[in-house]
C-alpha cells in the first residue's frame, strides 16, 4: 500500500478492468467517482431512511398521541419493507445493473420522503415508514456497484469502506435532525411543524444525489451493463488467452450476448493495435496489473456476473455458503439497525437529564463509528487474506470472531445495565467496534462467493441483516411493552453467539466453484 494510490490512477484487471488499488481522493478517476457515489449514495438513502427516529422518541410522539408500543411497531415496520426490498434488488441488479437499481432506489424512495410530513397518526406513520424502507434497500446496489469496480485484493476494503461511510449515515441523521429542529423551533415554528420541514433537508439531497450517479458514472469498468460478457471476452482474446485444446480453443464466458457488437469495440486484433500506436498513461489508460493466463481465465469464467435465472437463483439461495452469511450479517447488521432504532430512548431511560438532544447526540456516535469500524473489519479481512496466501478461510474466522465477541459484550450491557455514563458509553463504542465490524468482514467473503451470481447473495445477505433487525426489533418491543433494554441485549447477545457458531463448519466457498479464491 502506498500513499500514492489514494489519488494515482489504479492498476487494474485485465479481463474485468477491475481496480486493484482505491484512488479516494481521485473523482476526476472513474473508479474515484463510482467510490464517491456508491458510499455517499447509500449515506443519505440511510439518512433518510432513518428521518423518523431521532424526533420519535419525544417530539413526534408527543405530537402525534403515541404510546412506546406504536414507536416500537414503526421500527418493525420499516425493517420488514427494507427486506422485501433488498431481497428483490439483487437480482434486479444482476438483470440491469446496480447503477441503475441504485438510482431508481433512491428516487423512488424521495416520494414517502416528501409525503412523510403529512402524518397525521400512528397508522399513517406506518405507512409512511414502510414505504421509507425503500431507501434502504440501496445497500444492495451500493455493494454490487462497489463490488464491481474493485478486484478481490481490496474489494473487502471497498466494500466496507463504502458500507460503512454509508451506514454513518445513521449517526448523521441523529445529529442533523434534531440540530434542524432545534433551528427550526428558534425561529418560531412550533413542534408540529418543525419537525415536518426538517424533512425537506434529506429529499433534496437523496433527489440531487440519484440525478449525479445517472449523469456522471458508468455501469461497469468496461461500459454498458448488457456488454459486459463482450468486453471480458474481447479483453481475453486481446492478451492471447485461449480456453485449452481439450475444450476446443473456446473460451465459454457465461451469459454472452448472441450478435450483438458492443459500443465502441473493437476485434481482438483491432484492439491489440490499437494499444500499440496509443501511448499507455495515466491520461487515457490505467495500468494493467499481471495475471497468469490461469487467473484471466478464471475471472472470464467464473467472476463475470450471469443474467438471472431461477434454477440458478434456487441453487444460489439454498447452498450454505449463503446460508452463513445470512446468519451473521443478520447478527451484525440486523444488531445494528434494532439498537440504533432504540439506542437513544435507552439513554433517556438511564440518563433522564440528557434530554432529547443530548441523548440523540450520543445515539449518533454508535452509528458515526462506522466511518472506523466498518472499515476496519474490511481492511482486516484483506489483511489476513493476503497474509495467510489467499486464504478465504481467514476471512472466514474473522467474520466468527466480529460476531461472537459482539455476542459476549451485549450480555455483559444486558447484565450490568450501566447508569454511570462513562460505562455505559464506553460499553456501546467497544461493542460497536466489533459489531460493526462484522458487516464490513461479511462484505469482503461475500465478492468471493457465488461471484457470478454477485448480486444475488449480497441481495439475499442484505435481506437477512433485516430481517435479523425485525427479530431483534420485536424482541425489543415485547420485553416490558418496549421498555425494558437491558434484557433484551443479553437475549439477543446470546442469539449472536448461537448463530455464529452454528455454521462454523461450512466451508467458505461451494466445492468446484470457479472463479472468487
Amino acid at each position: 500500500m502506498k500513499v500514492s494510490y489514494l489519488w494515482v490512477s489504479p492498476e487494474v484487471n485485465p479481463i474485468n478492468r477491475k481496480a486493484r488499488s482505491i484512488p479516494f481522493f481521485n473523482p476526476i478517476n472513474v473508479y474515484g467517482r463510482v467510490f464517491f457515489f456508491s458510499w455517499f449514495g447509500f449515506m443519505v438513502a440511510f439518512w433518510a431512511w432513518y428521518t423518523f427516529p431521532p424526533l420519535l422518541t419525544h417530539t413526534i410522539k408527543a405530537n402525534l398521541g403515541l404510546t412506546p408500543a406504536q414507536v416500537a411497531n414503526s421500527n418493525i415496520v420499516s425493517l420488514c419493507a427494507t427486506l422485501l426490498i433488498r431481497f428483490v434488488a439483487g437480482p434486479l441488479c444482476d438483470q440491469f445493473g446496480p447503477r441503475w437499481v441504485f438510482a431508481g432506489l433512491l428516487l423512488l424512495g424521495s416520494i414517502p420522503l416528501g409525503l412523510a410530513p403529512l402524518v397525521q397518526s400512528a397508522s399513517g406513520l406506518y405507512v409512511s415508514r414502510f414505504f421509507l424502507g425503500i431507501l434502504g434497500g440501496a445497500f444492495v446496489p451500493c455493494m454490487v456497484w462497489s463490488t464491481g469496480f474493485f478486484d478481490k485484493n481490496v474489494v473487502g476494503t471497498a466494500n466496507a469502506l463504502t458500507g460503512g461511510w454509508g451506514n454513518a449515515g445513521g449517526g448523521i441523521t441523529y445529529f442533523i435532525m434534531p440540530a434542524v429542529f432545534d433551528s427550526l423551533k428558534g425561529r418560531g415554528y412550533t413542534d408540529g411543524v418543525a419537525w415536518r420541514l426538517t424533512f425537506i433537508v434529506p429529499l433534496i439531497i437523496v433527489i440531487a444525489t440519484a440525478m449525479g450517479m445517472v449523469l456522471f458514472c458508468p455501469d461497469t469498468p468496461t461500459g454498458k451493463w448488457s456488454e459486459r460478457h463482450l468486453h471480458a471476452s474481447d479483453n481475453l482474446h486481446s492478451h492471447g488467452v485461449d480456453a485449452p485444446p481439450a475444450t476446443g480453443g473456446v473460451v465459454d464466458v457465461p451469459g454472452s450476448v448472441v450478435e450483438k457488437v458492443p459500443t465502441n469495440s473493437y476485434s481482438a486484433s483491432e484492439e491489440g493495435e490499437k494499444k500499440k500506436e496509443e501511448p499507455k498513461n495515466e491520461s487515457n489508460w490505467d495500468h494493467e496489473a499481471a495475471l497468469s493466463k490461469d487467473e484471466m481465465l478464471e475471472t472470464a469464467k467464473g467472476e463475470i456476473i450471469a443474467k438471472p435465472t431461477f434454477k440458478e437463483g434456487m441453487r444460489v439461495l439454498f447452498s450454505l455458503q449463503t446460508a452463513f452469511h445470512v446468519s451473521t450479517y443478520s447478527c451484525s447488521f440486523g444488531g445494528e439497525l434494532a439498537i440504533n432504532s432504540i439506542l437513544s430512548a435507552y439513554y433517556v431511560k438511564n440518563f433522564p437529564s440528557l434530554g432529547q438532544t443530548g441523548a440523540s447526540n450520543w445515539a449518533a456516535m454508535f452509528g458515526f463509528l462506522n466511518f472506523v469500524t466498518r472499515p476496519l473489519g474490511g481492511v482486516v479481512s484483506d489483511i489476513v487474506y493476503r497474509a495467510t496466501g489467499r486464504s478465504v478461510w481467514a476471512k472466514k474466522i474473522w467474520i466468527m470472531v466480529c460476531g461472537c465477541v459482539t455476542g459476549l459484550l451485549l450480555i455483559i450491557i444486558g447484565k450490568v445495565d450501566p447508569h454511570d455514563q462513562s460505562t455505559m458509553f464506553g460499553l456501546i463504542a467497544l461493542m460497536a467496534i466489533f459489531l460493526e465490524a462484522g458487516n464490513g468482514a461479511n462484505f469482503s467473503l461475500i465478492p468471493h462467493v457465488h461471484p457470478h451470481a454477485n448480486g444475488f447473495v449480497s441481495g439475499t445477505t442484505g435481506a437477512g441483516g433485516n430481517l435479523g433487525g425485525v427479530v431483534f426489533a420485536i424482541i425489543f418491543r415485547f420485553m416490558e411493552n418496549g421498555t425494558d433494554y437491558a434484557k433484551s441485549f443479553w437475549i439477543i447477545g446470546i442469539m449472536m453467539l448461537i448463530l455464529n457458531l452454528m455454521w462454523s463448519w461450512v466451508p467458505p466457498l461451494p466445492k468446484g466453484q470457479i472463479g472468487g479464491h
